[in-house]
């Protein structure tokens, strides 16, 4: 089913569909939506526009809180196995960590996920349930089409190792890994070939 990240109607149904399908245990989330940007004063001394770094807020950091406290109360009805409930794996960006010019609205919405990581490792552990960020670099998905062939020819020379965007294939192997490892709680982990955003 598509849902928009944003409603409690539409997150609640999504959960109870999951629910119905077996023990939810695992909520992994990489949703997306309209993001703006531009440097915070243009060259005509314009600042930049408010309601568009409040649709990125809603979109980046309020979904993601969204998802992240329905998906918590849906784990925490399930029966614990070893103490354990499930997991809940949030999406950032290492844009939270080196925004890159005109990306003040994206960095502070992504920053904000950075930011609920460990406490909501720690609200939710007395229910066993674990909270786990990736902080995706430059990753080419289906979602760049055509684009995404340029985008590979411009950012693959600069990524140190591997020099290429990374893969859906590398994220989802990363969110095994977290849903397998039990003691990893309350991290963010950057998976980016070792790029670091430049100013531009």
């Amino acid at each position: 089913m598509s849902a928009d990240a944003t409603n409690e109607d539409d997150v609640q149904a999504a959960m109870a569909e999951a629910e119905a399908a077996g023990p939810l245990r695992i909520s992994v989330d990489t949703h997306g939506g309209p993001a703006s940007g531009g440097r915070l004063i243009n060259k005509d001394g314009k600042p930049l526009d408010l309601a568009g770094f409040r649709t990125t807020i809603e979109y980046y950091l309020t979904g993601v809180f969204n998802v992240l406290r329905l998906a918590a109360a849906a784990i925490a009805r399930q029966e614990p196995v070893d103490d354990d409930r499930g997991v809940i794996i949030n999406t950032a960006s290492i844009a939270a960590y080196e925004g890159q010019i005109g990306q003040v609205p994206y960095a502070a919405a992504k920053g904000g996920v950075v930011g609920m990581t460990l406490v909501a490792a720690r609200d939710l552990s007395p229910f066993g349930i674990r909270v786990v960020t990736i902080a995706p670099g430059m990753f080419l998905t289906p979602a760049y089409g055509k684009a995404g062939e340029q985008l590979e020819a411009a950012w693959g020379p600069r990524i140190p190792h591997p020099k290429r965007m990374g893969r859906p294939a590398e994220y989802a192997a990363l969110v095994q890994n977290i849903v397998e490892n039990d003691y990893l709680n309350g991290e963010v982990i950057r998976l980016d070939g070792a790029l670091r955003f430049p100013p531009k």
